[in-house]
């Protein structure tokens, strides 16, 4: 009987992993061709960078390697699925606030935008976003055009993000207090601006 219940708690898991991989969005940002010089010649394999995301807040990336790009592709798709990390996002269509993320010698900006921006940015940071699922935000990359560099700058970038809720939590106030609304709707900083103005 024990087993029974067993076997129905592995088969519940088993659709509820099959739900969550359907919902996910795979995008293949680069592939490589590499060469191994050997004995007889030279060895050719591909390398893939691919980036996976729910577009509604969880993102992850993954590079695989095999003799086949296909098979190159799952490494990589299956990488990225373990390294998924959750991005806290406002109103589920921009980011909270403005961030940099830095890898070597790749650099990037990201900055929320207003409803109707759409999503400005190019080539592996657009891959990121889009399957993060941002609506409107502008990115720009100001160093390296390397797509592995610009990747993990980008993640850099979003592990840095924090809602106002975790931002609360850490101090020990309230979410109101963080935010800091004024009765026409402009944020406490704008008051502060408007006081010294």
């Amino acid at each position: 009987m024990a087993r029974r219940d067993e076997q129905r708690g592995d088969r519940r898991n088993r659709s509820n992993e099959e739900e969550r991989d359907n919902e996910i969005v795979e995008k293949l940002v680069h592939i490589n061709r590499v060469a191994a010089t050997v004995k007889g010649g030279r060895r050719f394999s591909f390398a893939a960078l691919m980036v996976v995301g729910d577009q509604k807040g969880r993102v992850g990336y993954g590079h695989g390697k095999a003799r086949e790009v296909p098979e190159a592709i799952r490494k990589a798709t299956e990488e990225a699925k373990k390294s998924m990390i959750r991005v806290p996002l406002r109103e589920s269509r921009t980011l909270h606030h403005d961030g940099n993320g830095r890898w070597g010698a790749g650099k990037v900006m990201v900055r929320a935008a207003p409803p109707g921006t759409g999503v400005i940015a190019g080539g592996p940071m657009r891959a990121v976003l889009e399957t993060l699922g941002v609506q409107d935000v502008v990115g720009k990359s100001v160093g390296s055009s390397n797509p592995y560099n610009m990747v993990r700058a980008t993640f850099e970038a979003l592990k840095a993000q924090s809602s106002p809720r975790q931002v609360a939590a850490k101090r020990g106030k309230k979410v109101s207090d963080v935010i800091g609304r004024r009765a026409d709707g402009a944020s406490a900083a704008a008051a502060a601006a408007d006081a010294e103005g």
